[in-house]
């Protein structure tokens, strides 16, 4: 019986994974609005009733998607208690933080830069959108702040510079938009954008002593 319900189990999950990813590539491609469940499961193959049993409705799918894009998977672990942004808070050095941070965000971004555009573009003609993520603190800038506070008290931190520049100047450099830019409009590879990240973020928080 145990063995039954793990079967179902995973193929529950696996089938969770099929529509969560067939829909990420469509609402990209095509945007939100312009999306119909029934392609969806065609692309993800599965009944259309499926992603109703699973998700509800269409909002619901679509922040399921964005949330499984920021974190990676679908466990219920904020992003501040990954190993990746752990790594980067236990750093020993500013230098060993910063370049955690960089490789971290590049990793997230690979996953969430085009997803976070079109769900720019959605809200601003789905009102039913802006209802998912009622006014509240950006939670990019409130993991860039943590990071940032953290680093800024590290070895090999520039001193002149405050928190709250660090934090703004991170959240500026490592944002889903200029990734974009230079990743897919310039067509750089990310480890090029990874680099150049780390190395203007060196520039501007490390001492200049630092390795």
């Amino acid at each position: 019986m145990r063995e039954r319900k793990g079967k179902q189990g995973k193929k529950a999950q696996e089938t969770r994974r099929r529509i969560i990813e067939a829909a990420g590539a469509l609402f990209v491609e095509q945007g939100y609005g312009a999306t119909k469940l029934q392609e969806i499961a065609d692309r993800a193959g599965v009944a259309v009733q499926t992603i109703y049993f699973v998700f509800r409705n269409k909002p619901s799918l679509l922040k399921e998607l964005v949330d499984v894009a920021i974190a990676g998977d679908d466990e219920p672990v904020p992003t501040m208690d990954r190993p990746w942004f752990v790594e980067v808070m236990s750093a020993p050095t500013a230098e060993t933080a910063l370049s955690a941070l960089t490789a971290g965000t590049r990793r997230t971004l690979e996953r969430v830069a085009a997803v976070n555009e079109m769900v720019r573009a959605a809200t601003a003609t789905n009102p039913e959108i802006r209802e998912l993520w009622p006014d509240q603190a950006d939670p990019r800038y409130t993991v860039i702040s943590t990071a940032a506070k953290s680093l800024t008290k590290k070895p090999g931190a520039r001193p002149s510079v405050p928190v709250e520049m660090a934090a703004d100047i991170i959240y500026a450099v490592l944002s889903p938009e200029l990734f974009l830019v230079l990743t897919r409009d310039r067509a750089w590879p990310p480890a090029k954008w990874e680099q150049w990240a780390y190395d203007t973020l060196s520039s501007q928080l490390l001492a200049d002593n630092a390795p």
